[in-house]
């Protein structure tokens, strides 16, 4: 098979399409979101039973969990601490699992969804270095909600809208090493930037539906979009690189390789190229 390349400068990769190998050899075909633990290993959100499915950098099947307990994934966040965060779209709520399944924590009460308020259909989850837990809450509601590391409720923000502050559909969350939380306002199609707090501190223009968010160990951003295409910018905004890329959930390993997962098609891995 011809080789397909993506990318520029110091971000380009091959495409291997599919990745990751079921045990009964057929590829995923309805994954949310992918993120990758401290080992590499890969985890994605498939929206089967059974909902996490766990695979190694070559794609090879290592393990499965979680069946039951997710109505239906849209959202996977792995802390650097190796705590698998979920948020379960339709049971209103947000999960912590151990790596191996072990439920640790229940965020909001399933199947009770709010108006404004924890939750109503979130779409994603990330952690603050000191363990807070931050919601983009993007479906029903048009909030981002914070939690301590223990479950506790701190503060919300946002409204339905386009001004500055406001969202429509806040798809995508992360918070960097400068504890800025960063959210893919979907439909208004910019990044918004605010503090722990939720104070604005600066809009990102320039993405069509941005979808997911990752910043790398070097603080590279990594935004991918409905054109759709793959974004990479610096800490303070400078896009370095695109392409066309599909993802809905994206994610990286320790080697610079990304991983991408749409509802409907194959997991993608864009395996790192080394150019001198």
């Amino acid at each position: 098979m011809t080789k397909r390349i993506v990318g520029s400068g110091k971000h380009v990769w091959e495409v291997v399409n599919p990745f990751g190998r079921m045990p009964d050899g057929q590829p995923l075909g309805a994954a949310s979101a992918v993120a990758v633990d401290s080992q590499d290993r890969v985890y994605v959100l498939d929206r089967n039973e059974p909902p996490v499915q766990v695979f190694d950098t070559d794609g090879n099947h290592l393990a499965s969990w979680g069946k039951g307990e997710i109505t239906e994934g849209h959202g996977i966040y792995l802390s650097p601490q190796d705590e698998v965060f979920v948020t379960d779209k339709d049971g209103h709520d947000v999960l912590k699992f151990t790596t191996d399944g072990k439920l640790l924590l229940r965020l909001g009460k399933r199947d009770r969804p709010a108006f404004q308020a924890p939750f109503n259909h979130p779409a994603d989850v990330a952690v603050s270095a000191s363990g807070d837990i931050f919601v983009a809450d993007g479906y029903g509601n048009s909030n981002v909600h914070r939690f301590t590391a223990s479950g506790e409720y701190v503060l919300s923000w946002g409204v339905p809208g386009a001004k500055s502050g406001e969202f429509t559909t806040p798809h995508g969350i992360w918070v960097d090493s400068k504890d800025r939380v960063m959210v893919a306002d979907r439909e208004n199609n910019r990044l918004q930037l605010f503090s722990l707090d939720g104070e604005l501190l600066e809009i990102w223009p320039d993405f069509f539906h941005p979808m997911d968010i990752y910043v790398d160990a070097e603080g590279f951003v990594y935004v991918t979009d409905q054109i759709p295409r793959l974004s990479v910018l610096t800490a303070d905004g400078k896009l370095v690189a695109r392409c066309l890329h599909r993802a809905h959930g994206t994610w990286g390993d320790s080697q610079g390789s990304m991983y991408s997962a749409w509802p409907g098609l194959p997991l993608i891995k864009l395996q790192r190229v080394n150019r001198n």
